[in-house]
């Protein structure tokens, strides 16, 4: 995981990317990749995190939740982009973080900072927001995936529950079953 320096939090690479890796459109986060880049673009994690935050406080998985929520399901960001993001977001000064309930999960709150912060990007925040309820390109939460697509997901997530709750796996099942959800997940970032 990369450490951030808020004296870099404005610094870009070469390719014109964010530091923080929000850029997307490469598929370079595992359960993030292309949609994110579709869905936030450069840098826009940063304002849905921080409006939600704002919202309610909230633990970063919840905050993933919320994110799959309201896009339906299409989309997910990955732990990977969400909790460096946190961290940037924090040494920044726009979020606070309180030791959770004791298991060890923190709690991000908003800070003045932050509020000023999204005060200032309001048009950008609800810009961002509104892309969550429109849904991946503009295609609106549930049922804006096309239905063969749903009908594959669902299709796959039976079959996994089904194999995963059944004989426990030797160890070569178990490299074949990750062999296979890798080779997919590598089609479709093709398509």
């Amino acid at each position: 995981m990369r450490h951030f320096h808020s004296s870099h939090h404005h610094c870009r690479t070469a390719r014109g990317e964010h530091e923080d890796g929000l850029s997307g459109g490469r598929g370079q986060h595992r359960g993030g990749g292309r949609g994110g880049a579709r869905v936030f673009g450069h840098g826009g994690l940063r304002f849905v995190l921080l409006q939600l935050i704002a919202d309610k406080p909230a633990h970063g998985y919840e905050l993933i939740k919320a994110i799959e929520d309201r896009l339906g399901g299409s989309y997910a960001p990955s732990p990977g982009v969400v909790y460096p993001t946190l961290t940037l977001l924090e040494e920044m000064g726009y979020l606070s973080v309180e030791a959770g309930d004791g298991s060890g999960r923190k709690r991000y709150s908003v800070t003045a900072s932050g509020q000023e912060f999204l005060a200032a990007n309001r048009e950008m925040a609800d810009a961002m927001m509104a892309r969550m309820s429109g849904g991946v390109d503009g295609a609106g939460p549930r049922g804006g995936r096309p239905p063969q697509v749903t009908r594959a997901i669902e299709n796959l997530k039976l079959a996994m529950r089904m194999r995963l709750s059944g004989a426990a796996m030797t160890e070569q099942q178990a490299h074949e079953f990750a062999a296979v959800l890798d080779a997919a997940a590598q089609q479709i970032e093709k398509i």
